[in-house]
């Protein structure tokens, strides 16, 4: 089984362009949001750190963003939390699907919580600072504050750029990034 990893800057369109590959998909930001609106564990660990916060369940994300944005610490309880979580539904995703030809990982936090493994191909997707501010414009909860509080906790860009193998260029144009997907995807199948 192929692993790749989509890395990249937050609204760079890394979940638009994993769904490309047509390969089973591993969606962390999905995967989060069913925590936070069926784990009951989880809302009552996270109840119990930041009670001033969490009012009800299920978990509303506006109740994470203002926990985050009254202190960045937070931001760490929140993780130390979930991140255990979201690292078993990985690893039950890779077993289920282990006799698949390649999957997905599209993991925001990938390199740095430590999921990647050295077999794993990285592909850093490149876009424009302009058209990620016009793209995460776009989000119902878009809030510039909690989104430099949680760039503060991603490696720097050129270091994730670095570590891949490879680079797609989005530039929000569907056909384009098809198009350079499929050739990397014929790139990776070929090695």
């Amino acid at each position: 089984m192929i692993k790749i990893g989509i890395i990249g800057d937050i609204g760079s369109g890394k979940s638009f362009i994993s769904k490309q590959f047509f390969c089973p998909v591993f969606d962390a930001d999905r995967e989060v949001k069913k925590i936070y609106s069926t784990d009951k564990k989880c809302y009552k660990k996270l109840k119990k750190n930041l009670p001033k916060f969490i009012i009800s369940f299920p978990i509303k994300k506006k109740e994470i963003g203002k926990a985050i944005l009254k202190n960045k610490k937070n931001l760490k309880k929140i993780i130390k939390i979930v991140h255990p979580i979201v690292s078993r539904k990985m690893k039950k995703f890779l077993k289920e699907n282990k006799n698949k030809k390649i999957v997905i990982l599209d993991v925001p936090l990938l390199l740095e919580n430590k999921l990647n493994k050295k077999n794993y191909i990285l592909i850093y997707v490149d876009a424009k600072k302009k058209e990620i501010i016009k793209n995460l414009k776009k989000r119902k909860n878009y809030n510039i504050k909690i989104l430099k509080i949680l760039r503060k906790f991603q490696l720097p860009l050129e270091l994730k750029r670095k570590k891949s193998n490879y680079i797609i260029n989005n530039n929000f144009k569907k056909l384009y990034v098809k198009k350079n997907v499929k050739i990397i995807k014929n790139k990776i199948l070929n090695l």
